[in-house]
This record gives structure tokens, C-alpha cells and sequence, in this order.
């Protein structure tokens, strides 16, 4: 089976779980003798593993810009969002083509990242996909998120080939309900215009079901899973530092996150002892309020922010950390607790996170619930027996949650969908 995927970032330059789940998934799905994966990015930076999958680099493509192709895209995203958002989303893409004119050849750049004209960049994605859906043969289309939904869509109307998207987030999730109507209106879209939905855990299913009205028998869950661990980052050696504790966050520093009450646990937990430190390791837009929450509590002493971690630098924030901890507000899935856990790192994680609902040694919480949380990492520093288990435990428990089982699973959809 000949599967053309579209996603967004794509290891070794992951800004954040959806090139882990990418990489993780394709890899998994590639077990299977007879599967056939072509990846299209944005912008590959060339070092890539394409030893399980072929990479189609987007602003590598050669693209022939026409109206009509434009006025087709148009068509099809008119009436499912605003006038407003419609037009600037419509203007925003046709801006960049400026350079080729309205008729003419060229490749288009792309950042390879998250930039702030995102909306423009996936109009431009969504131009090479009409291009490449073209020239290749394959017998379904699945698209990673909402930034290449509108990329699938292309396809399928051109190719007639059905459709599968794959919700790793919503826009509920990113902003605790404070939805951007132009990323509502192409999640929308491309919801409504899929053969098939997969969604990272049931929480974001309900998401699916409840907030974007599409009929449950259309989306189907598959957990994410995590990558066994290699030589390399078995390796890697804990950073060597006091005797201290080490409870450490580590992600984006965003208000989905929920960094503010890791900042108001550690506060109450050194209330009660000062042999522990605190990292909170990433970034993002609330990283100086949390410096200056940290300043606020007078725990600056005993808190740490490392920035932005990527490669080994993970996995040695990680054997050094005595607790990790996931307090996010809405979470579809995070598999940074199952990373932690693997290289045998006691876990507390939030109750609103996807990872919930398949990890039994694992401590949860809800994210508001401070006192919980603060109680929960104290005990894990103080009482041996409780750290030794949940790092025994939890370690064989997600030795056990692999990708080629979650790839199974999206095999089964894509045969559902292919009547097989």
C-alpha cells in the first residue's frame, strides 16, 4: 500500500510532539512489508533518516501558478469561516506568488518552522501539493494536523484518492478555549472533508465530536507510542550537580502547559524542604512571566530555566531529574511522560492529558489541584519505596507502548476506508 503523507516538522528539527509522532508513527508503519510512505515537509534541512520513507521537500518543487488552480482552493475554503478571515487567509497566500506572477514557474521558500505568516506558508504548501499529488502514485492521503489539512484536501479533489487526517491538537487545546476562527474554520474544513478521522487519544476525539459537530463513527482513536531507547541514549550520562532533588518540566512554556502551577507547586513544596530543585526546561511566549512568578514566590534560588532543549539535551535533562512532571491544562497526548519514564524517571502528569488514559504507574493530578501536585512530588523526593516503584514500574509499562502496534491501527483505518 502506497501512502502520501503531508506533515509539518519531521526529527531531527522537531519544535515540538507532532515531529516525534511523525517520525515515531512512519517508522512504525514502515514494519510493515508491503507499506510504502512518501513525506512531504516544508523545508527538509537534508539530514532527515529517510531509511524507512521517501521525503519530498516542498521548496524543492517546481510550481506553475494559474488562477484557476487559485480560485479552486478559494472555492473550496469560502464559507467556513468569516468574510474577514476568508479574505485575509485568501490575500495572505496570493501575496507570496507576487514574484512569479500569474502565470509562471518557481519554487517557493518556506521557514521550516512556526513563523508568524503561518497562514501564508500553508497556502503555499497547499500550491505544492496540488503540484506533487499529480506526479505520484498512491492509494491514500493522510495529512499530520491542521496545517495540511487544506493539502489533503487538494489531493483528494484532484487525485480522487480518499482522505485521512490525523488530530494531534486542536485549536482548543493550544489556547484554553480562546479560538483563532480562521484555525477553527481549516480544522473545520478539513474535519468535514475527510474520509476518516484519527485522533491521538479519546479526550481529543470528544474535542472532535463535541466542539467541530462531526459524526463519531467517522474518527477513530490510535495512542501515540514512543521510540525505543537506542545505544546512544542509553549512553548519555546524568549532568553532575549537588545532592538536591531535581523536579523538572520540560516543554513549551505556553499557557496549554500549564506552567504556572509547576511555579506554585514547587513554591509549596519548599515550604516543606529545600533539598530539591526546579528546572523548567523550554520555551515559549510565558517564559518571562514565569521568571518573574519564580521572583514573585522568592524560589529563584532553587529554580531553574534552561531554555530551549533539543537532541541529547532531552534525554540529559531527563536521567538528571529525580521527578517529571506534566501539568498541562489540555494535553491531546504528550509523550514526553512516556520518555521520561522509559529512562526510569518517577512521572506525575495531569488528568487532562491523553497519556491519562493508556499509563496506569504514573501519578495523576489535576492541573488546578496545586496542593495535589506539591504533595505528590513531595512524596516521591522523600519516601524511597514510592520512588523505586514508580521508576520500576512505569519504565516496563511503556517498554510496552509501541509505535508498530499504533501503526497496526492505522493500517486497519486505512483498509477500513479502501473497503479492503
Amino acid at each position: 500500500m502506497k501512502a502520501l503523507m503531508f506533515g509539518w516538522e519531521f526529527p531531527p528539527h522537531i519544535l515540538g510532539g507532532l515531529g516525534t509522532a511523525s517520525y515515531g508513527l512512519t517508522k512504525g508503519m514502515s514494519l510493515q512489508q508491503d507499506m510504502d510512505i512518501t513525506f512531504m515537509l516544508p523545508k527538509p534541512w537534508g539530514d532527515e533518516d529517510q531509511s524507512f520513507l521517501k521525503i519530498i521537500a516542498a521548496n524543492k518543487v517546481p510550481v506553475v501558478w494559474q488562477d484557476p488552480e487559485w480560485n479552486y482552493l478559494c472555492q473550496q475554503l469560502d464559507g467556513r469561516m468569516s468574510p474577514e478571515e476568508y479574505y485575509r487567509y485568501r490575500d495572505c497566500i496570493r501575496e507570496d506568488f507576487h514574484h512569479i506572477g500569474t502565470s509562471g514557474i518557481g519554487s517557493i521558500e518556506f521557514s521550516g518552522r512556526y513563523p508568524d505568516n503561518l497562514l501564508e506558508e500553508i497556502g503555499n504548501y497547499t500550491a505544492v501539493a496540488n503540484v506533487v499529488c499529480r506526479s505520484l502514485d498512491f492509494d491514500i492521503i493522510h495529512s499530520h494536523d491542521w496545517l495540511t489539512y487544506p493539502a489533503g484536501v487538494v489531493a483528494k479533489q484532484i487525485t480522487g484518492k480518499p482522505l485521512v487526517i490525523h488530530v494531534h491538537a486542536t485549536d482548543f487545546d493550544r489556547s484554553r478555549g480562546n479560538v483563532n476562527p480562521t484555525v477553527y474554520g481549516i480544522e473545520k474544513y478539513g474535519m468535514d472533508m475527510a474520509d476518516h478521522i484519527i485522533t491521538v487519544s479519546n479526550l481529543t476525539r470528544d474535542t472532535v465530536i463535541y466542539r467541530y459537530g462531526i459524526d463519531p463513527a467517522k474518527v477513530t482513536t490510535v495512542h501515540n507510542a514512543v521510540e525505543p531507547i537506542s545505544k546512544e541514549i542509553e549512553n548519555i550520562q546524568p549532568i553532575k550537580g549537588s545532592k538536591d532533588k531535581v523536579v523538572t518540566f520540560l516543554g513549551r512554556i505556553t499557557m496549554q502547559k500549564g506552567p504556572e502551577y509547576f511555579v506554585e507547586a514547587a513554591y509549596r513544596v519548599l515550604q516543606k524542604t529545600q533539598n530539591v530543585r526546579f528546572v523548567m526546561a523550554g520555551s515559549g511566549d510565558m517564559m518571562d512571566k514565569m521568571i518573574r512568578h519564580a521572583a514573585y514566590r522568592k524560589i529563584t534560588d532553587r529554580f531553574h530555566f534552561t531554555g530551549f532543549l533539543k537532541g541529547n539535551q532531552v534525554h540529559e535533562m531527563l536521567k538528571s531529574s529525580d521527578v517529571y512532571i506534566m501539568p498541562s491544562v489540555s494535553e491531546p497526548f504528550g509523550i514526553s511522560p512516556l520518555e521520561a519514564m522509559q529512562v526510569g524517571v518517577p512521572t506525575i502528569i495531569s488528568k487532562q492529558s491523553g497519556c491519562a488514559e493508556i499509563l496506569y504507574n504514573a501519578i495523576k493530578i489535576d492541573y488546578w489541584d496545586i496542593d495535589a501536585m506539591a504533595d505528590a512530588i513531595y512524596s516521591i523526593i522523600t519516601y524511597p519505596s514510592m520512588y523505586s516503584f514508580l521508576k520500576n514500574e512505569g519504565k516496563k509499562e511503556v517498554d510496552e507502548i509501541k509505535w508498530e502496534y499504533a501503526a497496526l491501527k492505522v493500517r486497519k483505518v486505512y483498509d477500513m476506508v479502501l473497503g479492503h
